[in-house]
């Protein structure tokens, strides 16, 4: 790539000088952002850094305080989400928002079917579509209905959405945070035949491996300004991590000090036969231990912490907690029994979007605050929202903001927050750094290991296998809904791991 930056005829975005402010906080202070024709661009911050915020203004969904946006050379303002798409700059959100009850085809075409008269000429938008998904290799029957597919190939609809508009510049949020590593191969095989076609990505992610395989720039944000622009060659993956959390981070782990002891939680034979789920999953759980769930999208390892967690029913089997079998009829008994569960699709099933933080911190254990006369304690609510905020380093102008206006990394730490105040004896967590930066990825693990250091119990469904090889004690592996093994973290590797999860496909 020339690095002649000088010439502005190369550039097909930029946002200048762009500020954005909300009661209470400057979401955006002078940022800027220049997208060469044809280039993968990384956006990078830590979570409230602003990058959403900025994307936003770039779609008229905020309008913005100062700053110009110059598309093509000329200055745009789009007042509309649907303007920016008609003028050529797409998004694919990490949150698909798609009709799930209609088919692929209507999902790509809504709102503009092609028409034959008066009615929607159904032959040409399913030919357009097939045209689409042949141009990007993705092998789908347009008359599916969208409800029936995996979150990886709902995300594949969405990119062949974007190219349908003619896409000149589309902005990929989290875009593998969902993804195997077969299927993030094939998005970057998608990636790069858009490159050839000259269109630009904007890539926000915060998985430093991705963004030094496939883009070409990056661009820095922290607390709303731009820090630096550098061409990836040029800058290393810890420099990147300094200038995002401007703190130098040397190790992505903390060290770990906690010793696991004695058995807490006891599965045996476990199975739920719902959809069909799990079968025979048997393992030990050691007070103090911190258990990783490996395996690949629909090993059924989130339908192993649910059925754990009485959210899905158990058929065969049994639990046992300290030693004596436990029958959760429902959620709420293995709440009151020291079980808690952070999900992994925190904006369906996570948080109260409408409420404010404090409201999302204390739902989950609302009779601590109840007084002798029935009354709410407010002074305990307000001590405990602070914890929250505070021990999670929660980015937010107050405890009463909504939830909802607070990036998806700020939501999850309120979320695990939440469940810490319940002070669980065994920690259920799925997924719980999806879409999180470096900076707070390292915070939660050092909650995890703080609380296996108290004896507690953590079990962590993840699919980074670097998160589980840097921060676990063992690691379960599922396939196909069955135990495919269990491996000291110490003395096991990505291969073998991958082997394992491999071993009933």
């Amino acid at each position: 790539m020339n690095n002649d930056t000088t010439q502005k005829d190369k550039y097909l975005l930029e946002m200048l000088n762009v500020s954005k402010e909300f009661p209470g906080v400057k979401a955006l202070d002078g940022v800027n952002l220049r997208i060469r024709k044809g280039s993968v661009h990384a956006l990078m911050g830590e979570n409230g850094a602003g990058k959403s915020t900025l994307m936003k203004c770039l779609f008229g969904i905020y309008h913005m305080d100062e700053g110009q946006i110059l598309f093509e050379e000329k200055p745009v303002n789009f007042t509309s989400s649907r303007n920016a798409l008609d003028n050529g700059v797409s998004m694919v959100h990490q949150e698909l928002n798609q009709v799930r009850t209609t088919r692929i085809m209507d999902n790509i075409w809504l709102g503009r079917f092609p028409m034959k008269g008066l009615f929607v000429d159904e032959e040409k938008m399913y030919q357009d579509t097939l045209q689409i998904f042949k141009d990007l290799d993705i092998n789908l029957d347009p008359r599916q209905k969208i409800g029936s597919l995996p979150v990886s190939e709902s995300q594949m609809v969405e990119i062949a959405k974007a190219v349908s508009y003619n896409s000149k510049i589309i902005v990929m949020d989290e875009p593998t945070s969902s993804l195997t590593e077969n299927e993030v191969a094939h998005l970057f095989k998608i990636i790069k035949s858009l490159q050839e076609r000259q269109v630009s990505i904007i890539y926000i992610s915060h998985k430093m491996e991705e963004i030094a395989q496939i883009c070409d720039e990056v661009t820095i944000m922290r607390d709303g300004k731009w820090i630096d622009t550098k061409f990836i060659k040029d800058i290393t993956t810890d420099e990147i991590i300094n200038l995002m959390v401007g703190r130098d981070l040397t190790h992505r782990f903390p060290p770990k000090h906690n010793k696991p002891g004695e058995v807490i939680l006891k599965v045996e034979n476990l199975t739920a036969l719902y959809q069909p789920s799990i079968k025979d999953v048997s393992f030990d759980l050691r007070k103090g231990e911190i258990l990783g769930v490996a395996g690949l999208v629909g090993a059924k390892r989130t339908d192993l912490v649910e059925a754990i967690f009485a959210e899905r029913q158990v058929s065969e089997g049994r639990i046992e907690l300290h030693g004596k079998e436990v029958k959760f009829k429902n959620p709420e008994e293995a709440i009151k029994n020291g079980l808690a569960l952070v999900t992994e699709e925190r904006r369906v099933t996570g948080i109260f979007p409408n409420q404010d933080i404090s409201f999302n911190s204390i739902i989950a254990n609302l009779n601590k605050y109840v007084t002798k006369i029935r009354f709410l304690d407010e002074d305990k609510i307000l001590e405990d929202t602070n914890w929250v905020v505070d021990s999670m380093r929660v980015k937010t102008p107050s405890n009463k903001t909504r939830i909802m206006s607070l990036s998806g990394g700020n939501q999850q730490k309120v979320i695990i927050g939440r469940w810490l105040l319940t002070e669980p004896d065994v920690l259920l967590l799925d997924e719980p750094t999806r879409g999180i930066d470096v900076g707070a990825k390292y915070d939660i693990y050092q909650l995890m290991i703080d609380l296996a250091s108290k004896d507690k119990a953590v079990i962590m469904v993840s699919s980074e296998m670097p998160e589980l090889l840097g921060i676990t004690d063992r690691i379960l592996v599922m396939s196909n809904g069955r135990l495919a093994g269990i491996v000291e973290t110490a003395t096991t590797n990505q291969e073998e791991i991958l082997k394992l999860s491999a071993k009933y496909l």
